[in-house]
């Protein structure tokens, strides 16, 4: 069962939800406490449910009914499968094609989702674009060049800016470090 949690967008936020897990007697049944969600193994009573609830809202964090949650899943679900899984990124914008699939206002699922994650989905999906960037270059299938247009990026430096803001490293620096990993892994 995944939980949702609007305005955890903090350690401190993650801290305080994990106490009143513990306080209902769920500190052994939670899995997962992240910024705006909580995976827990098995359903909660409702009383338990409620009672957190309650005690999050002292605090300031609301726990978001399950359509929003399951919105928010469709969402990460969308993105990561557009960028992952399918060869052709969509011709439209991200916002457009987003918003055409789920049948929702952009603005309306782009602030459900700031509240929910803590980070705009752009953000988002900068970060996944990067991890298949990363992907690519690790596994040699594309120059630089073919990743960008592959991911759909301006230009080279677009995609290199991006790739040095989210990992700290260059593109190029990354596949060197990667080669070199190689090449001491075949001198063992």
């Amino acid at each position: 069962m995944k939980l949702y949690i609007k305005y955890m967008v903090s350690n401190r936020c993650k801290t305080l939800v994990q106490e009143e897990l513990i306080s209902l007697g769920l500190q052994s049944e939670y899995v997962v406490v992240d910024l705006g969600m909580v995976e827990i193994h098995k359903d909660i009573t409702d009383i338990q449910l409620e009672q957190l609830n309650e005690n999050l809202s002292k605090v300031g964090l609301v726990l978001l009914d399950d359509s929003k949650s399951k919105l928010v899943d469709k969402i990460k679900a969308l993105i990561t499968d557009m960028i992952h899984s399918s060869e052709e990124q969509p011709k439209v914008n991200y916002s457009v094609y987003i918003s055409e699939k789920l049948g929702y206002n952009y603005n309306y699922l782009a602030n459900l989702f700031s509240e929910v994650k803590g980070i705009t989905i752009q953000q988002f999906i900068i970060i996944h674009k990067i991890e298949k960037a990363k992907e690519l270059l690790f596994y040699d299938e594309l120059n630089l060049t073919e990743i960008a247009h592959r991911l759909h990026y301006s230009s080279v430096a677009h995609l290199s800016s991006q790739f040095k803001k989210v990992t700290g490293l260059s593109p190029s620096f990354y596949k060197q470090i990667k080669d070199k990993r190689e090449g001491v892994l075949e001198n063992l």
